[in-house]
């Protein structure tokens, strides 16, 4: 994945310009994102995901042009080869743990390829995440913070895409969770061959990483004149 003299552009009563000269990552690996609110953070993971698209520069993921493709094709591709960890989890509440494991694959035909028995590898997924097997059946809303957190990175997980990408996924876990969640996602990612690009303003969660990369450092965020 790489970003390449990419600038994205808000509107608004105060025009302000996202600036990126250069940002890649190491096939594999565990990248770090740091930054406070404000600093472009999200905007950079919507760039690399493909839900918003640059006003000029290169944003690549498994070789393909994010911008070189339109709208569908970016939903399609980014189904295939992104696994996404939100803040707020983004389950499906009243759907049960397993239904809410295979959604991506319902989108996506080469990753459920992967997937030669998907219940089968949804339950292994619980179990190396900690949730025991009983809880693929259970309603994902009935579930503690913690136990959707796992829920939410085994849905990520599913098919192995090449990209996981999580946005601040521990924001909401106390501290001995929070590192037993880390642990058991750098497990699996590294099981399933994935790049892991996290973002989070803690920077004490930097030791755990592969690299840790400040906003500041890859980025300019500057008031554009009309």
């Amino acid at each position: 994945m790489s970003l390449e003299d990419v600038c994205y552009r808000w509107g608004g009563r105060a025009s302000f310009a996202l600036n990126i000269p250069h940002f890649q990552l190491s096939k594999a690996g565990s990248v770090l994102l740091l930054g406070e609110s404000g600093s472009g953070k999200s905007t950079l993971l919507s760039l690399v995901c493909g839900t918003i698209t640059a006003q000029r520069g290169t944003v690549r993921v498994g070789g393909t042009d994010i911008a070189s493709l339109s709208a569908g094709a970016r939903d399609r591709f980014r189904a295939e080869h992104i696994g996404l960890i939100f803040q707020q989890f983004n389950l499906l509440p009243y759907a049960t743990v397993l239904d809410n494991i295979l959604l991506p694959l319902r989108f996506a035909p080469m990753r459920r390829a992967r997937v030669p028995s998907p219940r089968a590898a949804a339950r292994a997924l619980c179990l190396d995440l900690g949730l025991p097997p009983e809880t693929l059946t259970a309603q994902a809303g009935r579930l503690s913070v913690g136990q959707q957190q796992r829920v939410a990175a085994a849905r990520a997980l599913i098919g192995a895409p090449p990209l996981l990408v999580a946005d601040e996924p521990t924001s909401a876990l106390d501290a001995a969770t929070q590192a037993t969640f880390l642990s058991l996602l750098f497990a699996q990612a590294r099981a399933s061959g994935s790049t892991l690009l996290m973002v989070s303003h803690d920077a004490r969660l930097g030791a755990q990483f592969d690299r840790v990369v400040r906003m500041a450092d890859i980025t300019q965020t500057m008031q554009v004149r009309p």
